[in-house]
């Protein structure tokens, strides 16, 4: 009984003296007296009788429902909990009804909502027992009581289908608003960049721009800067090649007394300039002169780097948009080819930011080769940032991270693509995932993360994206000081697997 039990008046009355008020209500309409007390194994049955003041609660969820109500007057009803404290209404019985058959009938002994008084109300109420002696031997109650309880399953069952179309319009929208933040987030750091760099490059040009220039020179930065400026995406390069690079040009460049070498290096090479390009401009300039060039060609590949990082940001934007359209009206668009190795880099290059606040590195070993895979899906770049943005998370200051990419042969079993595949993993040196956590990762709203930081959505959306969007598959390794996500591709989507594409 609930907190209000003291409110509730119940006493145990001859069943005789309720016969003509329960004779008026449906499941007892048809149903003798003497057919009752036969059922009863009576000839004088006595039965509960309960006077519920409105507002006092009968059953609250998770106690027993041990008991079958009849409503001679006034009227109950049944409200579900929900996860904000509030209560849906899902049903009323009214005088004249009964409740409490379904919780028998399908084995359900447990409340699992509230049940009330709307307002002053009169109840019988008959025992497990009494109630399966009245379905055995009373062929109207049984046919009244089938009859309520088809009616309330169908009724939770379009209840149900409702509340879960609502939880994955919910989920969609959480889902968007948590893969619109990086990139957004990231296109507004570039933007705020790029006034700064703009005012820098204002400077430069103006120095830069005093003494006249000779013909030689004037080809010379028009080659460079007909190379800086064809693309945004260099070539991707494992993170041994790049220092190897970026080593190699800053010490090219400080050796022809360059100012600023170091600093200037990374973004020459981020461009897929090398010191053989440059070797026109050293040979054109005097040395001042340049320093000048070099410093001024960087500003200027720099404010194209980060113009081309608030496109790529806002194109994850608008991918992430049409990936809603796509989720009510399927994608049937003709395949594509796409390289898992500037996917990757691009990823990188939206979350570079938060990298260099946290001083993590990333470190690449890009051993596949093809790296590119034929798939109709739009969404890859979401499962990079939702794994490398949780490995930042996960790593300590100024810790690492690794992404490694290789192939795999394809799978001989009949049905199963057997044209390779293509396996990705992203490692972090953190605490690890707990053996009780790990089997959850990859439900939705489950989250580690403080109230407020994590959504739980990252890792569902990531598994959900895999595995039906590209049919492949995405396995978890974790010990303390490193975990690994492994997501493993078919190079082709297998028109056998029945996947959505």
């Amino acid at each position: 009984m609930s907190t209000d039990a003291k409110s509730i008046i119940i006493e145990t009355v001859p069943l005789r003296n309720q016969a003509d008020s329960l004779s008026q209500t449906r499941p007892f309409k048809e149903t003798s007296f003497e057919t009752i007390c036969v059922a009863l194994n009576s000839s004088e049955p006595t039965v509960d009788r309960l006077e519920v003041p409105a507002g006092a609660v009968l059953i609250e969820p998770d106690q027993p429902f041990d008991y079958y109500y009849v409503v001679l007057e006034g009227e109950t009803q049944a409200e579900r909990p929900e996860r904000d404290g509030s209560r849906t209404l899902i049903g009323i019985a009214p005088a004249g009804d009964g409740f409490g058959e379904a919780a028998f009938l399908t084995g359900k002994r447990y409340a699992g909502f509230f049940i009330s008084a709307c307002r002053d109300s009169v109840l019988l109420r008959f025992p497990a027992e009494a109630f399966w002696n009245l379905m055995a031997c009373c062929p109207e109650f049984r046919a009244t009581v089938l009859a309520d309880v088809a009616k309330r399953l169908q009724t939770y069952q379009v209840e149900a289908l409702h509340r879960e179309k609502l939880v994955a319009l919910g989920t969609l929208a959480a889902g968007l608003m948590h893969e619109l933040h990086n990139p957004g987030s990231a296109a507004k750091r570039a933007a705020s960049q790029l006034r700064q760099n703009l005012l820098r490059l204002q400077q430069l040009s103006l120095h830069f721009s005093d003494a006249p220039k000779t013909p030689q020179q004037l080809a010379c930065m028009r080659s460079l800067l007909e190379q800086t400026l064809k693309t945004c995406n260099a070539p991707a390069l494992s993170s041994i090649d790049q220092m190897d690079a970026e080593e190699s040009m800053a010490n090219f460049l400080e050796s022809a007394g360059v100012e600023n070498a170091f600093r200037i290096a990374p973004s020459l090479v981020g461009v897929g300039l090398r010191q053989p390009e440059l070797e026109c401009a050293k040979e054109a300039f005097p040395a001042q002169g340049f320093s000048d060039a070099l410093n001024w060609l960087e500003a200027l590949v720099s404010s194209v780097s980060l113009v081309c990082t608030i496109e790529e940001g806002i194109s994850r934007v608008s991918e992430l948009v049409m990936a809603v359209k796509k989720f009510a009206y399927d994608d049937r668009s003709a395949g594509k080819a796409l390289d898992i190795h500037d996917s990757l880099q691009s990823t990188l290059t939206i979350l570079g930011h938060k990298l260099r606040v946290k001083g993590v590195t990333a470190q690449k070993s890009f051993r596949a080769d093809p790296a590119t895979i034929q798939t109709r899906g739009t969404l890859l770049s979401q499962v990079w940032t939702n794994l490398i943005d949780n490995a930042v998370d996960a790593s300590p200051e100024g810790g690492s991270i690794e992404i490694e990419t290789w192939n795999e042969p394809g799978l001989n079993e009949p049905g199963l693509n057997k044209s390779g595949l293509l396996a990705v993993s992203i490692t972090d040196h953190g605490t690890g995932i707990s053996p009780e956590v790990l089997p959850h990762i990859f439900e939705p709203f489950f989250t580690t993360k403080p109230q407020g930081v994590g959504t739980g959505l990252g890792l569902e959306i990531v598994h959900r994206i895999v595995s039906q969007k590209f049919a492949g598959t995405i396995a978890v390794d974790s010990a303390p000081g490193r975990t690994t996500f492994t997501v493993r591709l078919p190079v082709e989507m297998a028109a056998a697997t029945g996947a959505p594409k």
